[in-house]
């Protein structure tokens, strides 16, 4: 296919509202990159420029919707069943379960969570563990698309290639060559769209007990992760643990959240004399 030329005036204005919308970040190197995979989005769209594209997506009413559509496609949605476990093994054993034991009904928000494999791993973990019933999961992503892929509960092979004994006929079948989850598990998942960028929306969803961003803020420039964490630690209970992905580190750009280390995962938790 045909490709628009995106000179850096364009890509400047155009990157800048990509970032502004939904957090991503391209740098001046991903300049072709971003022209690859916007072009198409354009001529699609009948556009013959990609600054005629941005002017529509900029001002024009059905901008927003077209904006949202393009980032859906910029979007990584790379995840699969029980994907660095440990830290999702040390969250149920060490926060959640004792909640329960407790007589508490936890919280758990999995934000970014595309198509949804991760909260449907704690769901099992959870289920495992006879407590699913007493732990309230939410699950969001920006993308409306991946969300309703969720919600049907249907996967592809390789969603399964991390998959340990005993899951696969207790908690997700092989229908017509494809991994089902049973309904049940997805069921007690509530997902929700939501971008990560505003903090309004964020706000309005707590309190929480325990919050997983994993492997999103590799994506975001420090000052947007910033803005993102902390918008995430205001709705993390005292005392609450926010877990991100095994490479990524809130200590580059600091926070108020402590780091803390629990069966070899790192949680990073509001400290309970937070107001």
């Amino acid at each position: 296919m045909a490709s628009l030329a995106l000179t850096p005036p364009v890509f400047a204005i155009l990157s800048a509202l990509i970032e502004q919308r939904a957090g991503l970040h391209y740098g001046p190197e991903d300049r072709e990159l971003l022209a690859d995979k916007v072009s198409s989005r354009a001529l699609e769209a009948g556009f013959e420029s990609l600054l005629d594209y941005y002017y529509f997506l900029r001002y024009d009413p059905g901008g927003p919707a077209a904006l949202d559509s393009l980032v859906d496609a910029l979007l990584v949605h790379e995840t699969y069943f029980f994907r660095d476990a440990l830290p999702l093994e040390a969250l149920v054993e060490e926060v959640l379960v004792p909640a329960v034991r407790e007589g508490q009904k936890p919280r758990v928000w999995c934000a970014a969570c595309s198509t949804g494999e991760e909260p449907l791993t704690l769901a099992m973990m959870l289920a495992d563990r006879g407590v699913l019933k007493d732990v309230r999961l939410v699950a969001s992503d920006l993308s409306q698309r991946v969300l309703d892929r969720a919600r049907r509960g249907e996967y592809n092979l390789r969603s399964m290639r991390a998959l340990p004994p005993g899951i696969e006929g207790r908690y997700l079948d092989i229908v017509e060559g494809r991994p089902r989850v049973r309904q049940e598990l997805v069921a007690a998942v509530e997902w929700r769209r939501v971008n990560l960028v505003d903090a309004e929306t964020i706000s309005a969803m707590g309190p929480f007990d325990a919050v997983l961003c994993r492997n999103v803020l590799i994506y975001f420039q420090d000052e947007v992760a910033r803005r993102v964490v902390d918008a995430l630690t205001r709705v993390l209970v005292p005392g609450g643990p926010l877990l991100v992905g095994t490479s990524e580190s809130l200590m580059r750009f600091g926070t108020a959240l402590l780091c803390e280390e629990r069966r070899g995962a790192f949680f990073y938790v509001r400290p309970k004399e937070s107001p």
